[in-house]
């Protein structure tokens, strides 16, 4: 490989970082750079692999020989208070843009200080505050040694969550890419209903038949975004980067995929498993 291509090549790679990193200053959020962990992703780097540590190996180990904790009131105050956190996310995401003034084709971010921007960027601060209370959800898995909740998808998906809203509220505190925090604060608003009341105990758990329905509604919930992030590749006009909106696509697509499989792993193979076991059993009989 001659010298000229190789100068060539870390001139492009060169080029390239250059290009990303003015994008990531030139688009900086100035209105949210002063707020609570919002203006280097250092902390929250940190919190992060805090988290999968603990989740992974620290609590593991310390739960080793110890009875799972119960955690009943810890739970039922948590749960709580994460509906609640919900509902003040899906009423701010909506008087901030989605009740009508905002348009679903094309919504470029107001970097305004105009108090409908504001109140969508603190919003978005918010929910960016509130991915990282549910990082709680994996911790409690862990003490009550609920191994099989702490799934690959779980612990992804409460990784990612976080490090997605960080980015909204560095560059993206508005606009079009705020419809999965609101259409996620209201599928939340049930989640962590169901999950309160679990936390209730068995005499409550054997009328909640409707657990599988929540995984639906996050499939569902994805597939908007794919849909909603996917169609502004076909808008030359619309200011909102194509590049961000890929990613955004693309990873609503990988969630739609792992919370399919998900699915179909846990509901749908467990009910063909258990009509074939009936089967066989009338078989037998026969």
């Amino acid at each position: 490989m001659s010298a000229s291509i190789v100068s060539l090549r870390m001139n492009t790679s060169t080029a390239m970082v250059d290009r990303m990193v003015n994008f990531f200053v030139e688009h900086e959020d100035l209105r949210t750079k002063s707020w609570f962990l919002s203006n280097s992703p250092g902390p929250l780097f940190m919190i992060l692999i805090a988290y999968l540590y603990f989740c992974l190996s620290a609590g593991p180990r310390y739960m080793r020989d110890r009875k799972p904790y119960e955690l009943k009131t810890t739970l039922l105050v948590y749960n709580a208070l994460q509906v609640v956190f919900s509902w003040i996310l899906l009423y701010e995401g909506y008087k901030g843009g989605w009740d009508g003034y905002y348009n679903f084709k094309c919504q470029p971010v107001s970097y305004t200080t105009d108090p409908r921007a504001m109140r969508m960027a603190r919003a978005v601060w918010l929910y960016y505050i509130a991915k990282l209370t549910e990082l709680l959800d994996t911790v409690f898995f862990v003490l009550r040694k609920k191994e099989r909740q702490v799934s690959f998808l779980h612990l992804y998906h409460h990784t990612m969550m976080p490090i997605c809203a960080f980015i909204g509220v560095k560059y993206f505190a508005g606009g079009h890419v705020t419809l999965l925090g609101f259409i996620n604060s209201f599928i939340h608003i049930i989640m962590y209903t169901y999950y309160l009341l679990a936390a209730l105990g068995p005499q409550v758990q054997k009328y909640l038949w409707w657990k599988k329905y929540l995984t639906i509604m996050q499939i569902i919930q994805f597939l908007i975004i794919f849909v909603h992030t996917g169609q502004l590749q076909f808008q030359p006009n619309c200011n909102i980067s194509k590049f961000i909106a890929g990613l955004l696509t693309f990873n609503a697509a990988l969630f739609t995929y792992m919370f399919s499989s998900f699915y179909v792993r846990n509901y749908m193979k467990n009910k063909y498993q258990s009509n074939a076991t009936d089967q066989a059993i009338a078989t037998k009989t026969k």
